[in-house]
Formats: structure tokens, sequence, C-alpha cells
């Protein structure tokens, strides 16, 4: 709590004790009283508004935030909306004279003061503003900052009321088309027909987290210690991974999850499982997930489209988080262990759409392997060291072509969706 006079405070109060002076001084008594009780007042007013803390103590007020949409996407608007409520006579007296002022990360508030509409009903009062999310992750909003004088308007209290909460951005997607037959033609849905279950195949499989409880196998279950569900995904419709090689720059990070959020996504709404190879998953997901009594690692899960949104949202919400690698060795650290998770994998026929930088021998031979059992496709990030590095992203797809991908070149910034058709035209 920040107290202090205000200049009506600060006026009586000098006035105060300079009456007190001129009185002792001349011997006027009756100034001396005067003089005493204005910086009396003062120092009164002080104290006892100091003491009638408005988030303190029985008549104490209560406040609400929340934020819509939340999450929100990067470059997209939220509303906020604070409620402070009082439950009794005292508490609506204290609401009556209070000034609000709410606080907000500069990632949502650009540095900016907020503007917000103030609505005041008996004992209630709404704050609303929009804020414009300007980057990816989790930022703060609040807590209120409220500011009260007494009576006499000599003395000021500014403190801050609630607690502060948080507003979730996930990073700018953009909508992308999957055109029938690229990813997977003709003769490999008729080859893949054969392995993957269709809506007729009674086979089952391990409980995935989101799955309906209604298609839980119980005997089954409960002979293998293990949920198990009837298998009745589309026919010929591959597992897709999404393989994000974290940059060292920062200037290519945003674009760089970007795209590959919007590949992950994309290929979701066209029915394929996905997942979002990217290093950990954050606490928020792995908590989902560990809640399905699964002991599948939730990294190297596939996510399937059902109904609520929750699988976009956990595709999502595992890209919040993330960050620039600490080192080209790390960046090739975790390269390497999703490698490995992409060649252990018994899944058949799988599409892996990577995201990378240029690669290292260790990475390029690790890639190679994974195109030995999937058809991979990459993205290759150039023009971010000047012209070494486009000449390292160059020999980068050669050597991915060599391996058996398909894959070009793109400077981090260029449209997404430009990327994305020139990567689909690279098979034509």
């Amino acid at each position: 709590m920040r107290l202090r006079p205000t200049v009506r405070g600060v006026g009586l109060a000098i006035g105060g004790v300079i009456a007190v002076l001129a009185g002792v001084a001349v011997g006027a008594v009756d100034l001396v009283r005067i003089g005493t009780l204005a910086v009396l007042l003062v120092v009164g007013a002080l104290v006892g508004i100091g003491l009638l803390d408005p988030g303190r103590g029985r008549h104490r007020l209560a406040v609400e935030r929340g934020a819509s949409p939340n999450p929100v996407h990067a470059g997209s608007t939220s509303v906020v909306g604070v409620v402070i409520t009082a439950t009794d006579a005292s508490g609506r007296a204290r609401l009556a004279g209070l000034r609000f002022r709410e606080q907000a990360s500069a990632e949502l508030s650009g540095g900016r003061p907020l503007r917000a509409h103030v609505a005041r009903a008996p004992g209630r009062v709404t704050i609303t503003y929009p804020v414009l999310a300007a980057r990816r992750g989790r930022w703060t909003l609040g807590p209120l900052v409220v500011t009260r004088v007494d009576p006499f308007g000599v003395a000021t209290a500014t403190t801050s009321l609630g607690k502060g909460s948080r507003i979730s951005v996930w990073p700018t997607v953009t909508e992308l088309q999957v055109p029938p037959g690229v990813l997977v033609g003709d003769p490999d849905r008729v080859a893949l027909g054969a392995r993957s279950p269709s809506t007729d195949d009674a086979s089952l499989r391990d409980y995935r987290f989101g799955d309906d409880l209604r298609r839980v196998h119980w005997a089954t279950s409960a002979r293998r210690g293990e949920l198990m569900v009837r298998s009745d995904e589309r026919a010929g419709m591959r597992p897709v991974s999404v393989l994000l090689d974290l940059p060292t720059r920062s200037a290519s990070l945003e674009w760089s999850i970007s795209l590959a959020a919007s590949m992950t996504l994309a290929m979701l709404d066209a029915g394929h499982p996905v997942r979002l190879l990217c290093g950990p998953a954050p606490a928020a997901v792995a908590a989902r997930h560990d809640a399905a009594l699964t002991d599948r690692p939730m990294s190297v899960r596939h996510a399937h489209n059902r109904p609520g949104d929750m699988a976009r949202a956990d595709i999502l919400d595992r890209a919040i988080d993330l960050t620039i690698a600490e080192s080209p060795a790390k960046a090739d650290e975790r390269l390497l262990a999703d490698a490995r998770v992409l060649v252990a994998s018994d899944d058949v026929g799988e599409i892996v759409l990577a995201v990378v930088g240029p690669l290292t021998a260790r990475t390029r031979t690790a890639l190679a392997r994974v195109a030995d059992k999937a058809q991979g496709w990459a993205v290759v990030r150039s023009g971010e060291g000047g012209h070494a590095q486009r000449g390292d992203a160059e020999s980068t797809v050669t050597a991915l072509h060599r391996a058996g991908w398909r894959a070009v070149t793109a400077e981090p910034g260029e449209d997404i969706a430009r990327s994305w058709m020139r990567l689909l035209e690279s098979a034509l």
C-alpha cells in the first residue's frame, strides 16, 4: 500500500507547521492550536485511510477476472472483464469511493495505458477492456490497482486489489489446404487400406486421451490390465508427425513455430492422427495426458480430431512455451531424440513433415533413417546467417533428396501458405 498526502494535504500540513511556529514565536496559543489541528488532520487522515484497506478485513471486496477468448492466437484481440463486488453495506460504501486502474503485460497492452469501460451498479463495478495479444506466451493481467481519497481530500492511498491472472497466447496459425492425393496418392491409399483399421474393423487398440469411454472394451481391458478401445478410425488416413527443429536465432522462431503448428492443424483437420515433436510437453498438457491413465509419453502420442477441439488445444498449448535452442549442440540433441522416436515408431506408413534449419552430418544421417520407414517432407530454413547459411540450407535439401525426402528451402518471414504450397509442389 502506498500512502501520501494530496496537494491539499501538503498545503494544509505546511500551513499548520508555519502556524505552530508563528504562534510559538508571538505567544499566540490559539494559532498554535489551529496549526496543530491542521497537522493532526493530515496525519489522522493518512492513518485512517491506511486502516480501511478494501482488500482486507471482514468487509473486503471480491474481484473476479476473465478473458474471452482465452487462449487467444497471437495478433488477435481478447476482451477482459473484471467484476468487483461488495457483500455488505460497509463494503458498498468503500466501493463507491474507489478509482480503478487495471494492469496488463506490455505484450497485451502495447506498453500504453489501458482504455476501459467502467459500469457501476449498487455494490458492483464492472470493468471491460480489450487487449491485443502481440506475442506468443503466457502473459499477466492485473492485479487491479485501486486509489481512494479520505473525505477531507487531504490523503490518498493506492493498493492492489485481488490477484493477477494469466492469458495464454497461442502462435499465429495459417489455414493450409491439403489437396487430396498429394501427400497420400491413390496407390498408397490402396496399400495402406489393408493395414489400417476401417469403420468395419473390430480390432482393438490402446486407449488414447480423449477417446470416447463408450468405445472401451471392458472385458479385454480387465484381462490385460489396461484400457483398450475399439478401433474404428478412417481407412487410409496415415498418421502424421510434424518435426520442429527449434532455431538458435529468435528472428526465425515465431515463423518456424507458426509453420509447424499450421501444418499440424491442417493435417488434423484433414482427418489424420497427428503429433508435434518439439521436445517435452508442457506441464498443463502433460497433466491432461497423465489423467488419461496411459503410459505412453505425451510427446510421442498421436492426437485424433474429436469434439470440443481438445486435440487442437493440446497441440497449440505445446507451442506456447517453446523458446530458441540454447546452442546448436542442444538443437542437434533435441532433433536426434525426436528422430529416434520416429525410427522406433510402430506406425505403418507414417508421414513426417519437418521444419528444420541447415543440418549437421549427424542429423542428416538420423533423418535419412527416418525416410527408410516414413514419407518425409521438409521445409529447410535459409537466409538467417547470410550467404554461407543459404549454401548450408541448399546442401541440406540436396542431402534430404538423396535420402528420399521431398524438401524445399524457405526464408523465415515468407508467407506460410506459399511455403506450404511450394513444398507440396515439390512432389509434382
